[in-house]
């Protein structure tokens, strides 16, 4: 982008397609204001009384007329609509192949973020360049947003459910992180940076800072320490589910209803147990971690039941932009 660009720069490989649906829908607005305002005035000079014994004739209407400025218009909000959901799809829909995924959580008032290999930050995050990075995103409090302008990424981090977004760098350096949505009194300091370095870089960067042992170690820990394993046994044969090969896959419930063991069903089948039964269990033998576990430490159990199962094929003709 030029210096006198009223846009940031673009950083991503999606930042093109939304700037140029921002463009489709700033000139059709600008058009559409001036050809409105254009036609007020035009007839208000045309069509104005030029002496008070002056009458206008009667207008009877023109069909045509109307079917134009109502249908035309039409036409061109249904290409604004599908424009719209097609790149929210697309937003919405990380590819399966080869996403690096990265937890962050807000906080009043920073962004924690969480890697798979253990490294943590506080306000900053490392990515490499031309891989697609999958953003799971929490929130310990209110309701945020974490906006990069350069990635064209803006999502809301809700307080009790996990967003994700994703996003491919293209350009290395340094991008502002801003919360987008208000928290508080220190929202406006809620700001961090997103470091885009070559893959190499990256990941010495990355083996430098995991001294704690993976996320997935540490959710073991966890599994350990609150007990959770010894009822979910790797043979099945335990009073709840065998979480082997449980994350990502179908789960059918005791109403019939199959469900995808995602990050959210995870998270609420740890809080609160008895929401969703899984089918030929029992309700009530698990007992309810909600106000035990903060999202981090969720989190951290998230990453270790996905170390215990096998990614699930892409589906066909689905591949990485």
């Amino acid at each position: 982008m030029g210096p006198y660009s009223i846009f940031p720069e673009r950083a991503s490989a999606g930042a093109g397609q939304v700037d140029t649906l921002y463009m489709f829908l700033l000139v059709v607005g600008i058009g559409m204001t001036a050809l409105i305002f254009g036609c007020v005035f035009f007839f208000a000079i045309k069509y104005r009384r030029k002496s008070d014994s002056e009458r206008p004739k009667r207008i009877d209407g023109s069909l045509p007329l109307e079917i134009a400025w109502s249908v035309g218009p039409f036409l061109v909000m249904l290409v604004m609509f599908g424009w719209g959901t097609k790149l929210y799809f697309e937003n919405y829909s990380p590819p399966h192949k080869d996403t690096l995924d990265i937890y962050v959580t807000g906080k009043q008032w920073m962004w924690k973020v969480q890697y798979p290999n253990g490294r943590r930050e506080i306000n900053e995050l490392h990515v490499p360049v031309g891989r697609a990075v999958k953003l799971i995103l929490a929130s310990e409090d209110a309701i945020h947003s974490f906006f990069v302008p350069a990635f064209r990424l803006k999502h809301d981090a809700v307080p009790g459910s996990y967003q994700t977004y994703w996003f491919e760098p293209t350009k290395p350096g340094r991008y502002h992180i801003f919360c987008a949505e208000y928290c508080g009194t220190n929202h406006s300091r809620m700001t961090g940076w997103v470091t885009v370095m070559d893959p190499t870089e990256y990941q010495t960067w990355l083996a430098g800072g995991s001294a704690g042992g993976s996320m997935a170690a540490q959710g073991e820990k966890l599994f350990q320490q609150y007990g959770c394993v010894s009822c979910h046994v790797t043979d099945a044969q335990g009073r709840c589910p065998s979480l082997r090969n449980v994350f990502g896959h179908p789960v059918v419930l005791e109403d019939g209803r199959t469900m995808i063991a995602d990050e959210a069903y995870v998270r609420e089948s740890i809080l609160n147990p008895n929401a969703k039964i899984v089918k030929g269990y029992h309700r009530d033998v698990m007992p309810v971690f909600q106000g035990q576990l903060g999202e981090e430490d969720l989190l951290k159990l998230i990453v270790y039941l996905k170390s215990l199962s096998t990614p699930v094929p892409a589906a066909p003709g689905r591949t990485s932009p």
